[in-house]
């Protein structure tokens, strides 16, 4: 059985965590069926928007720690960010339908993805202190940036689970629905995201990452450049024409 389900559609596609059983621990066999699921992805223009999800009842539990225990290889051997640059290399969204459990390298796997979608029944929790290790996916530094220092501090110094609504209230998360409207929902989110010229789509993402990690005034300064640049590159009539049909659906829609 496959631990990685890739589902190709229109513009997107959704990948899925297949080891339900072990609430989609990451095993070596499930890491590289992601990588390669990942490498896929990035190889195949087609795929403009990518969701993350997992099956069953978890999202993912974090790595393995019983093959990890019954393995003769060291640990350092083993805590490689294969996953998490798989990841940076795919150039559009990635969207995380948070299904259920986001367990310490789980949690780390939905902080990788640009939007989160939580089901009722998600939770997060960051164990890496409990079980003495240091996350080295990004967690210390992406969770302070999220939802501020103070509450990153509570979820990874006590590895108490946060749940959809309190990580809805946090900014954790961008929507919490019921289990049943979960994938639906990150669907309708990535089609919306195709409707956008695709190029485009790519810079913004670029535009947004890079700028955020500098301090503003240069990221402003950066912003203008890139501006400037993509304006000298477009077709003002192609810009009106897309603005056009914008408005007109916004009239259509405002008439049904």
């Amino acid at each position: 059985m496959n631990k990685v389900l890739l589902e190709k559609h229109a513009g997107y596609a959704i990948l899925t965590l297949n080891r339900p059983e072990a609430m989609n621990a990451l095993s070596r066999e499930l890491r590289a069926d992601f990588v390669q699921a990942m490498t896929e992805c990035c190889s195949d223009d087609a795929i403009r928007v990518l969701i993350i999800t997992g099956a069953g009842k978890a999202f993912c539990a974090g790595f393995d720690l019983r093959e990890l225990a019954e393995s003769d290889s060291n640990p350092d051997q083993e805590a490689d960010n294969a996953m998490a640059r798989a990841m940076e290399s795919f150039e559009g969204p990635i969207i995380g339908a948070i299904n259920g459990h986001a367990i310490t390298g789980g949690f780390e796997l939905a902080l990788a993805c640009d939007i989160l979608i939580a089901s009722e029944y998600a939770r997060f929790a960051d164990t890496h202190a409990r079980v003495g290790i240091l996350p080295g996916w990004g967690l210390s530094q992406k969770l302070p940036r999220l939802i501020g220092l103070s509450r990153a501090r509570e979820i990874s110094f006590t590895g108490a689970p946060v749940f959809a609504e309190q990580a809805y209230d946090w900014g954790l998360v961008n929507h919490v629905v019921t289990a049943e409207e979960l994938v639906g929902k990150a669907v309708q989110i990535a089609q919306d995201m195709c409707e956008c010229v695709p190029q485009v789509l790519v810079q913004y993402k670029r535009l947004i990452d890079e700028g955020y990690s500098m301090p503003l005034q240069a990221a402003l300064a950066w912003e203008e450049q890139q501006a400037i640049a993509s304006a000298g590159a477009m077709q003002a009539s192609l810009v009106a024409q897309r603005r056009e049909a914008i408005m007109e659906k916004g009239r259509s829609e405002t008439n049904e």
